[in-house]
Parts: C-alpha cells; structure tokens; sequence
C-alpha cells in the first residue's frame, strides 16, 4: 500500500507512462527531469524525491506472460474469451485501478490481457448451456503479487458473466481483512466498513457498477448477515462477492444459506454461475485424511459448496503447489464428491523483473552475501524445541543487533524520501503465545532505552554521543552495514543518519501478531493520516500464512521445519521493495539458509518442469504423478503420512535433477580410500579419452556401466547411503536408453595430474561439522555453472535458445537445469573438497560426487521404488517437529 496523496499518485503514472517500454532503463538524471516538467504540468509542488525514488525502481520492470498445462483430452476450448463479445467495465475499472497506484503499464497488461485472459479462458464460458465444473491451480512466487492476478481474474469473470464469486483468504481474521480490504478497492469500488461507506479505488468512476459484497471487513460470513437482504442470488443485478475465512463453521454456515434460500427444495443451483477463488490452496484446503475415511472437514465443505452448483470453477491459488499436486485426483466421497485435484489446469505465473525474491535472497552470491545473515546465539536463549511458557530471561544478541539494523535503515529510508512509507521488522522466533509477548516485551525494554539515548544524543558532537553504549552500537551496525550504500548515486554519512534518528521513533510501534491477539497490525490508519508506520511485528503462524507486512525491511526467524511449503510461506521477506531493497537483511539459522537455497532450486526446477511438459503436451495429471515421484516428495509426504513412523511407498523418478553426496563423513581413512579409487578411474580414463578443461578434466561418452560401478565402489556416509543406491538403481534403470554418461573431474586450480589429485574446493564447514558428518552448506556440492564444462558450443547455444523461450524478455543466463537439457545424458561430477571456516578441520580432503540425469523421463519405466519411514526421513533430511498446526497460535474453529 501506499501512503502517497493522490497528486503524488498523478506525478508517478504520469512518470511511469512517460518512459514506457524503454530499451534499457533510465538514468535518475532522465527520470528527474522528466518529473519536474510532469509536476508542473500537473500543478504538483511537493517534493519529487520520493517519487524519483520509487519510478527509478518500478519503470524497468517487465512481466512475461504464465505457462499453462491443461487437460489434452477435454472437450474445452479456451479461445471462447476471443469468439464472444464481452464486456470490459470491470477488467478497465481494475487496471486503471492499478496504474493509478504506480503499477508499470507493461505489467498491468501482462496481468490482464495475458495472463488474465488465458485463465479466464481456462474456466467455463458461464454462458455455456448444461451442468459443468472446472478444477484448476494458479503458481505464484511468495509475495509476488498472486492477490493482484486473482483479482484481475474475478474482473474478467464478472465482465464474462460470472454471478457469484467466493474468495476463500486464508485461515486468520486479519488475512480475511486484508484480503476484504483488496477486494473493496479493485472489485467492489466501495469501502465494506459499516461505519464509513465511501467510494474507493475502482468505484471513483461515478458510473462504476458495484458488484454486491456479503462480507464486510469487520465480519465474515454468517446467515444472519445474508438473511437481512433476503434476496436470492438471481434478485441482484450486478455479480455478487463474498470474502471468507477458511473456517469451518464459515463455509458451514455458507452452504446452508446457498441451499435453503437459493435452490429453493432443489438439489443444486442451476442458473447461477460461480467461482471460487481459493487463496493459499495449499493450506487447509487438503484433504489430509487417508483414503479410507472420510474427508477433513474444511476440504469437505469446500467440496459440497462447488456441487451445490451446477456452474462450477474452483481455481486455486499458491506459491507453493508441492501438496495440492499430492491429492488423489481419483478420490470420491458420496456427500463432498470430487476432490479438488487441479485436473484442468495448471498455470505458472511469472514475476516481474523487480521482485525480490528467492533468487536474489538465497541463490545470487552476490546479493545473498549481504542480504542474510547468520544466526548463531539463539539456542542459548530461545531454543529451537521449547514449551508454552518458556521463560524467556534475555533475547539473542543477534536479535538486538537486527534491532539496531531496523533502526538505521529506517533513518536511511526517511532521508532517502521515504518518511511516509511504511517500514517493518519481523520477528518470528516462537509459535506460542507466550513466548511472543516476552519477546515483544524485551524489545520494548530495548527500544525505550535506545529512544532515550537517541533523545539526548542526535544533536550532539560525535565526540560526546559516541561514549553512550546504544549510541556506539548504531554507528557500528551504519559502519558495517550500511555505510557504503547508494541510492540514485545518493548515499550518506553517519552524521547524516545521527540527525534523523529521533525521527524514526515518530511512529514506531511493536505488535504482537496471531489469532487470539487484540492488536492490529493497521497499516490503514497511519495512510489515512498521511503517514508511515515503523511496526516491528513479532509473532509465529499468523506472520507465515499470507499476511503483507508493508515495507518489511529486516527480517528474523528462528524456527525448526524443514516442509517445503511451511518454510516457503514463512518467507515474508519476498515482494517488492522499490528504493530499498538495499538495506534490507533477512536473518535466520544456517540449517533454514541452506535448506532455503535447496527449496528455491527445486521450485524453479518445478517451474521449468511445467514449460517442458507444456511443450511436450502433457496433462495436470502428468505433472502431478511427476511431482510425486520427484525425489523431494518425500518432504512433502511426510507429516500426514509417516504417522507413528508408517512406511510410505513412492514411486521416484530422477528425471532432469541433480543428486550429490552433499553429506559426507571426514574420517580420513575412507577419505583417503576414495581419492585412491578417483584417481584409479582417472587413470584408465574410466575407459574413455581424458580432456582439459577450464575447471579440470572431461571425459566424454563413458559406459554408463563404468559410472555403476565407481559410484558403487565410493564409500559413502552411513546416512547417505540411500541416497547412493537411489542414484545407482536409476543409473541401472536408465542404461537401456541411455548407455553413455559424461564425466567430470573438477579441480580447483592446476591439482596434481600426474599424480591423478584434484585441486581441493574450498567449502564452508559449520561449527556443528563433526568427524562423524559434514552436511555442506546449500545441501550442494556443485558450484553453478558447472554442468555447462564439456558441451560444445552448439550445445551452449541450444541451452541459450532454451532460456530465452522460458525467460521471455528478461536477459538470463542458462541455469545448469538448461545445461543438464541439453547434454542429454547423464553426467558424474566428481570432487574433492576442503572444509573452510572450521580450524579442526582445515586441510582436510574430502572426495564427493554429483550425478545428473537428462530431463523427460516421464512415466513409470523411468521410477524406482523408494521404501522410507519417519526415522530414514529423519536421518536424511533432519528434524521436522515444528508443524504449523501444533502451534498455540493456529485457528482451527
């Protein structure tokens, strides 16, 4: 959100418009001088500082277009959008909407006459005569602007004709209330506040025809409230709205009102037609009850509602579809009937060039060296397993030190122009209650004396501010940190940010964050006033599940799960952060830092999974028997499945991934026994023709029989051996269609060739690093880049050709998933490594491997079978006791 006035609102379209489609983007001199002359145009005499600021971040985004998979089979034509004449009021309404609030026109066309008009065609023209439904799923980024598609979306289904539409936001109150808030503004074009109905967003256009909402963002849905009108859904001309929790007693109470007052002693409603639009689909929405009892109750309803309807579309939305791809598109129960198994479609949204997301936190060295930072001290204070009620006698000090960094960058942010923006901390470091409100506690304590010392001190000569220690310990976190920060070839000096500490205590407030608190977290009311909120907001799933922290700008968490789409979602961080992104440091333990880097390269292998099977014209149902047997589908089995340590059977397939030895013993003796047998293969050549290269040796065309037996040979750490049986029984599996592999000896440096000794890589070894096991950081042994060593340059080329079509207009390099595509067989990386930062280990040589198998092997002659319990997940991927429904904060009513 924005606390801009409308004049400044004016100047930055008007800015944005004016360098629309640039070849490259513009300097902040061009932007500049092009904001003076629109101001005056405009009769705008403010400051432009703020507004240069935030076009210099927006105008060179881009957005290409979603890939979509959908059901070969079907009887459904998507080009109905283009055969009928429909209407655009509601589609124009929301995209002027949207530029009005800074969005670049490149995106907001990309949002609706792209991907908004291909998803529109993916449901059911509501015109269509006969009982019909449709399943389908959407796949955004974390924080990535999914609410703004959806909504894009419900326009273009109400100018097509679709009379009643759900929005189901989540499981928490404030959730619901932003989303309702949203909805107001782009859909519904008056403010759901009872006690202050006005015209807002859309509806400024005095002939906008407001679509009717039941909900309002005090109070969900209940009969009562619906019952007051006592209209049937047929009674009101414009399309009908409902935002909603994803509550039980809700959707409960919805189904009853639909049946009695809408279908009138029928079965079903048979002229009304209807979308659901599901937001977080992957939360709650599940059925997580075996196949042989009935449905959880949440999923169940959803269910019942959707066959109320002789209409139906459901489309549900999510960042992170690992467990929607897990429901049984087969399963049927005779009062819920289908599952919501997304057999239509899938679609895949891209993110625009601006957004500040996985990539740039965990997997660009250069940007992630100074985004994250470690947390080391925690467990002495607040520690990963603890009780309700856990005594908390003093914080981290790395927490205070992210304190003290909030601190600065909101100084920084106020001189950069950026006063009325809002500005917030995360802290997410308990799932009780209790334990919040102690840290919430303890912060306040801090931030009063912080205030105090700032008061007496920001005018003062540096030589006498310097000796109080709070004083101190911010100019040390601006000297490390933030001193050499610019913006717009702007930075600042410590005297610069000393003067405007005391105005970051303006409007800074701390915040308890979950279902049962009082406090609210509103944004609202500070824009309303023309101001910005500095809100440091501690709490557990409330902070993880959907909610928008404005301008988050420090972030620190400290929890123990390692489920892909609970870590995900915790990932407030990602979004979009014009003018700052910066100063902005994500804090968290080095076990959530590599396992994010492991969950960002296997979403982004998922992605491009669903652009190769689009072009190889598969089904939704295809990708998801494809997502179950990816090796990581165990993660996502396991906590409904592996109860009271329940075997689970999959079927995995290893199609385009890379499996490594990333765990592995330094005990010198089978250390040493595995550099003798690398440098016995290299010796005989592994039975090919060895070949320099940049970064070692390549030997190219090798019996796939000869990389069998060397990794069968390599001793491997006792809770990896799974791993390698896993990736020698696909080798096995494989060598009918594919009987030669490449290899690659990769040395840092010269190594020792006639002595057949690799150059050792330097790799980072923790404190927890035993002689027992190394887990090496990022779960990765491999460096990027290097599955391009051994391609010729056609292949480069290929791979080149490979992501322009996946990238569409953004300039990026191949990934090694593209290096991987076009090799087009499999490929052995074998290295030695030394443990860094870790003195009892240094000069240690540790030999590991890497193995990665082509793409599309798709079906089951390509799948192992894999036999695993809670014990071997355990031992392979960690503890995973922290689910999100165990915490104190979790509304389940």
């Amino acid at each position: 959100m924005s606390t801009q006035s409308d004049e400044e609102k004016g100047v930055l379209a008007a800015l944005i418009i004016a360098f629309k489609d640039p070849d490259k983007a513009p300097s902040r001199e061009a932007i500049k001088a092009k904001a003076i002359i629109l101001a005056d145009a405009l009769g705008y005499s403010g400051d432009l500082q703020s507004i240069i600021t935030e076009a210099e971040a927006v105008i060179p985004s881009r957005m290409n277009a979603g890939v979509s998979l959908i059901d070969v089979d079907a009887a459904h034509d998507e080009d109905w959008v283009h055969k009928r004449e429909i209407s655009t009021t509601y589609a124009e309404a929301y995209g002027s909407y949207l530029r009005s609030e800074g969005w670049k026109p490149t995106v907001v066309r990309t949002l609706l006459n792209d991907d908004g008009s291909k998803i529109l065609g993916l449901l059911q023209d509501p015109t269509s005569d006969g009982e019909w439904k449709r399943r389908g799923l959407v796949i955004g980024h974390v924080q990535s602007g999914k609410t703004a598609n959806y909504m894009g979306v419900i326009a273009k289904a109400a100018d097509a004709g679709y009379k009643f539409i759900i929005v189901i936001a989540g499981i928490h109150n404030n959730l619901r209330k932003q989303t309702q808030k949203r909805v107001d503004e782009g859909f519904v074009g008056r403010s759901s506040d009872p006690a202050n109905r006005i015209n807002i967003g859309v509806g400024f256009n005095r002939n906008y025809p407001n679509p009717v909402t039941l909900t309002n963002i005090n109070s969900d849905f209940n009969k009562q409230t619906a019952n007051i009108s006592g209209a049937q859904l047929n009674d009101f001309k414009n399309p009908v709205i409902l935002v909603i929790k994803k509550n039980v007693k809700t959707l409960e109470a919805l189904h009853i009102w639909l049946r009695e007052l809408n279908a009138q002693g029928r079965d079903r409603i048979a002229d009304v037609p209807m979308l659901v639009i599901d937001d977080e689909a992957d939360n709650a929405s599940i059925n997580t009850n075996k196949p042989d009892i009935d449905p959880t109750a949440t999923n169940a309803w959803i269910r019942k509602i959707l066959r109320l309807f002789t209409k139906s579309c459901y489309v549900g939305y999510t960042a992170t579809p690992f467990a929607n791809i897990f429901i049984d598109p087969d399963a049927f129960d005779k009062e819920a009937y289908e599952e919501l198994f997304p057999k239509d479609f899938i679609y895949s949204l891209d993110a625009p060039t601006t957004y500040f997301g996985p990539d740039k936190v965990f997997l660009n060295s250069e940007s992630s060296s100074v985004i994250l930072q470690h947390i080391d001290d925690c467990e002495e204070y607040l520690p990963f397993s603890h009780k309700n009620g856990f005594p908390v006698v003093e914080l981290p000090p790395s927490l205070y030190r992210a304190l003290d960094q909030f601190i600065i960058a909101r100084a920084i942010r106020n001189l950069r122009g950026q006063s009325r923006k809002h500005c917030s901390m995360l802290v997410n470091v308990s799932r009780f209650v209790s334990v919040q409100k102690e840290v919430r506690s303890f912060i306040g304590l801090r931030l009063d004396r912080i205030r105090e010392a700032v008061k007496a001190n920001y005018k003062m000569p540096e030589a006498a501010s310097s000796k109080n220690e709070h004083m101190a310990r911010l100019r040390a976190v601006f000297d490390a940190e933030f001193a050499a920060n610019e913006q717009g070839g702007r930075s600042f000096t410590w005297d610069n940010v000393k003067a405007e500490l005391w105005g970051v205590f303006e409007n800074l407030h701390s915040y308890v964050v979950n279902s049962k608190s009082d406090e609210i977290l509103d944004f609202a009311k500070y824009e309303k006033d023309g101001a910005g909120l500095s809100a440091i907001a501690v709490g557990g799933l409330s902070l993880s599940r959907g909610l928008t922290i404005e301008g988050l700008t420090i972030s620190y968490m400290y929890r123990n799960t390692k489920m892909y789409d609970t870590l995900m979602q915790m990932g407030r961080w990602f979004g979009y952060r014009p003018g700052y992104e910066d100063i902005c440091r994500v804090w968290l333990p080095e076990d959530s830092i590599n396992w994010y880097k492991h969950i960002a390269l296997a979403s982004e292998e998922l992605r491009q999974q669903i652009t190769r099977m689009r072009q190889a014209n598969v089904s939704p149902r295809d990708f998801g028997l494809y997502v179950k047997s990816h090796p990581d589908s165990l993660m996502v089995t396991a906590a409904n499945k592996m109860r009271s340590g329940e075997k689970v059977v999959l079927n995995q397939n290893l199609t385009g991934t890379l499996q490594e030895s990333w765990l592995l013993p330094l005990d010198i003796d089978v250390n040493q026994e595995n550099e003798e047998l690398i440098a016995e293969y290299w010796r005989n050549g592994f039975g090919g023709i060895v070949q320099p290269t940049e970064k070692g040796w390549f030997v190219p065309d090798v019996d796939v029989e000869r990389v069998y037996e060397f990794l069968t040979q390599f001793k491997a750490h006792k809770s990896a051996r799974r791993r390698k049986a896993d990736v020698t029984e696909y080798l096995d599996k494989i060598a009918w269609k594919f009987p030669k592999a490449d290899v690659l000896l990769i040395s840092k440096g010269p190594g020792d060739p006639a002595a057949y000794r690799l150059g050792a890589q330097d790799r980072t070894a923790e404190k927890n690093a035993t002689p027992d096991k190394w887990q090496v950081s990022g779960y990765r042994v491999a460096s990027r880049g290097d599955e391009k060593l051994g391609l010729t340059p056609d292949q480069i080329s290929a791979a080149e050709e490979l992501v322009s079509e996946d990238a569409g207009s953004k300039k990026k390099q191949p990934s090694d998933i593209h290096y991987r595509i076009v090799r087009n067989k499999p490929l052995l990386m074998i290295h030695v490594l030394e443990p860094v930062r870790n003195p009892k280990f240094t000069g240690y040589r540790v030999p590991a491997w890497g193995v990665s198998f082509p793409g599309g092997l798709y079906g089951s002659e390509f799948d192992i079978e894999v036999i695993a319990n809670k014990v071997w997940l355990e031992e392979v991927y960690g503890s995973m006791d922290d689910s999100p429904e165990d915490d104190e904060d979790y509304d389940n009513e």
